[in-house]
């Protein structure tokens, strides 16, 4: 997994932190826009606006990073809830303002080459973090902060579902029929997780959208959000599938009755982080929330509570955790990450093609 930018391997790191002493390394969900936060609200010093979705990522970054490290100095923090497309879609309308309305905004990393790649965020200065120290390197973005990791997995319920899936093949199966469900937030990963599954690449996805369209024809069903497709594997209406392997054990551990198969083509690398719009208002806030982000405690919360691994070395995962959220050095060895530029030279044709072929048919 190589990062485009340092052309460091992310893989290195992230085995080198399964070394350490207890496993070190180590979010997502969709929710309703909360009241925006107006200029006057984001102008205060001690006012922190966090652009990031809903639900129980919102929820938790509440709980394990402004509760515990910010409150306590004094920060307040006002959450801008919307989805991905949404903010991604006001951050570039807001690029004209020369004061923006939002300090820091959650996206995944391929969202954050982007809007980098849009002169809309700016660069980070890791001198002014004092855990970024701790950071693994290949993660240490130059347009973002990251945050937490995980990989897009199979999903399956062994009793609606046999044999075992293996691999991206096994899942992108046309016999599955209308047991085969997908999650249409997650377009970007499926895309290419498709792609590997019909002989294509990171940047070679034709494959998997005729692969995708045979699915589709064959029963296939979408769901909007991670939530719907979740509680349609608890009601046995769907049986297979993919997601981040985070989500999975959130489900396991609500009682859903379903495993994880990693790939064999290679697990699809998450990673979520934090970028600062170039006209942040409270960028000395902003600051103190991205070193907020990577503290120890903070990390290791969101392991337990979330099921994503830590971004930070020194955050201490504990074996049998580890065994449900982590992967083995095999399987680090074999994560495969987006094609950036590829992703930001081709996002917009392939959400027409998501939105008008596949969906539409």
């Amino acid at each position: 997994m190589k990062n485009k930018r340092s052309g460091l391997s992310r893989r290195a790191a992230l085995q080198g932190g399964m070394a350490l002493g207890g496993v070190a390394l180590g979010a997502m969900a969709g929710g309703a826009l909360m009241a925006p936060p107006t200029l006057a609200q984001s102008a205060g010093k001690k006012r922190i606006v966090v652009g990031t979705h809903g639900g129980d990522y919102a929820r938790l970054l509440a709980k394990n990073v402004d509760e515990p490290f910010l409150i306590p100095k004094g920060w307040t923090v006002v959450q801008d809830q919307a989805g991905d497309p949404q903010r991604r879609t006001k951050m570039l309308a807001d690029k004209r303002l020369a004061r923006g309305p939002v300090d820091l905004h959650a996206l995944s990393a391929v969202n954050m080459y982007q809007l980098h790649q849009a002169e809309v965020t700016a660069e980070i200065d890791y001198e002014k973090l004092k855990n970024a120290r701790y950071l693994l390197e290949p993660l240490k973005y130059p347009y973002g902060v990251a945050h937490l990791y995980s990989g897009i997995v199979g999903v399956y319920n062994p009793a609606l579902i046999a044999p075992v899936p293996t691999s991206y093949k096994d899942i992108f199966d046309p016999k599955w029929g209308d047991k085969l469900a997908l999650i249409d937030k997650q377009y970007q990963y499926t895309l290419v997780a498709a792609a590997l599954a019909a002989g294509g690449s990171a940047n070679d996805l034709e494959p998997g959208q005729q692969l995708l369209l045979d699915c589709k024809k064959a029963g296939m069903r979408l769901y909007p959000n991670p939530e719907d497709f979740a509680q349609a594997m608890k009601a046995g209406t769907v049986g297979i599938g993919i997601a981040m392997k985070a989500r999975i054990v959130q489900w396991q551990n609500a009682g859903l009755p379903i495993a994880a198969a990693t790939p064999g083509e290679g697990a699809l690398a998450f990673v979520s982080g934090f970028v600062m719009p170039r006209n942040a208002p409270n960028k000395a806030g902003a600051y103190a929330y991205l070193d907020a982000i990577l503290e120890k405690g903070a990390q290791e919360a969101f392991a337990v509570d979330f099921g994503y691994n830590p971004t930070v070395t020194n955050a201490v995962v504990p074996p049998a955790l580890n065994a449900r959220i982590g992967f083995t050095p095999q399987e680090i060895a074999r994560l495969v990450d987006l094609d950036y530029a590829f992703m930001d030279e081709n996002d917009a044709s392939l959400r027409d093609w998501w939105e008008g072929e596949l969906k539409a048919k």
